[in-house]
């Protein structure tokens, strides 16, 4: 044996021996080693998000496109199935209940459909966003991309039908009497604003569905209550004008109640800002940011979960 290659194998016995006395951590540190499917930090994170926009827009749109692929009216259902609600809760709450005292018969019928459409788009993205990760799961699986990319391309999915569902009300207020107006315009932010609750409502239940599958079990129960709470088929504080205003208060402030107050207040003529709780932008903002950012914290944390056990 050569001197060189003597020399080169003391050297390599030396610092094997030296990386035996290293632990494991102490190691991986040594050689540039990490985990494999290790939580990111939060920037890279949304870095890596931002690197996958095409794969969320395109998720989301074969998602759409899937949804109603074996009906024989396929997407027309996106707008038919709402309207269909809000004709069982007009003959309900309309006709048999008089839930629509105070407004003429036209302003209820466009309180109750635009209420259906608004609280639809939040109640459509919570039940997709809960089984996000647990109905992926060969897909998270398989391949490695940030995991978020699921809730919010379902939150895309669940935007896209609402904008085709905002177009037929639109006409459907037109042949109400309810003409274009600037305050149409209102409409814009105020459905931004929805998207950001909606998205970060999503990735909350996203991580508690993808550990508690029979929470989507849960959902039409919590998601029914949540709706009789927040007005869709009545207004709040004519309802509750006989109790204490606390209580009108606080069903007005809960996010679904603003967000349909807004759009109300944008689409109705005579829906005047007597109807609407003071400071509701303020409120639309706040919940829009509050879930919006504490809900993509608390989705990333367990980031390195999914998909696992």
């Amino acid at each position: 044996m050569s001197d060189t290659t003597q020399n080169g194998a003391t050297a390599t016995a030396a610092r094997l021996s030296a990386d035996d006395a290293l632990t494991p951590a102490q190691l991986a540190d040594k050689y540039g080693l990490t985990v494999s499917g290790a939580r990111p930090g939060l920037v890279q994170y949304v870095r890596q998000l931002w690197g996958r926009r095409h794969f969320i827009l395109a998720f989301s749109q074969a998602k759409l496109t899937a949804q109603y692929s074996q009906a024989k009216l396929g997407q027309l259902w996106q707008v038919v199935t709402p309207l269909l609600n809000a004709a069982v809760y007009y003959l309900i709450f309309g006709l048999i209940l008089n839930s629509g005292r105070g407004m003429s018969k036209d302003t209820f019928i466009l309180f109750l459909v635009t209420g259906v459409f608004v609280f639809t788009f939040t109640q459509t993205t919570v039940t997709a966003g809960v089984k996000s990760i647990s109905g992926n799961l060969g897909l998270v699986r398989a391949l490695h991309f940030p995991r978020a990319s699921l809730p919010i391309s379902l939150a895309l999915q669940q935007l896209q039908q609402l904008l085709v569902s905002m177009i037929v009300l639109g006409l459907i207020a037109v042949s109400l009497g309810s003409y274009p107006a600037l305050s149409w315009l209102l409409i814009l932010p105020a459905l931004t604003l929805q998207f950001a609750f909606n998205t970060g409502l999503a990735l909350i239940l996203a991580r508690l569905g993808s550990k508690t599958p029979d929470l989507a079990q849960l959902m039409p129960f919590i998601m029914r209550t949540w709706m009789y709470a927040s007005g869709v088929m009545f207004s709040i504080p004519v309802m509750l004008k006989d109790k204490p205003e606390w209580i009108a208060n606080l069903l007005q402030w809960n996010p679904a109640a603003v967000y349909m107050d807004l759009i109300r207040f944008a689409l109705i003529d005579g829906y005047g800002s007597e109807n609407l709780p003071p400071h509701i932008w303020a409120f639309a903002l706040g919940w829009a940011v509050l879930f919006g950012v504490l809900g993509f914290v608390y989705f990333w944390k367990a980031e390195e979960r999914y998909g696992r056990g």
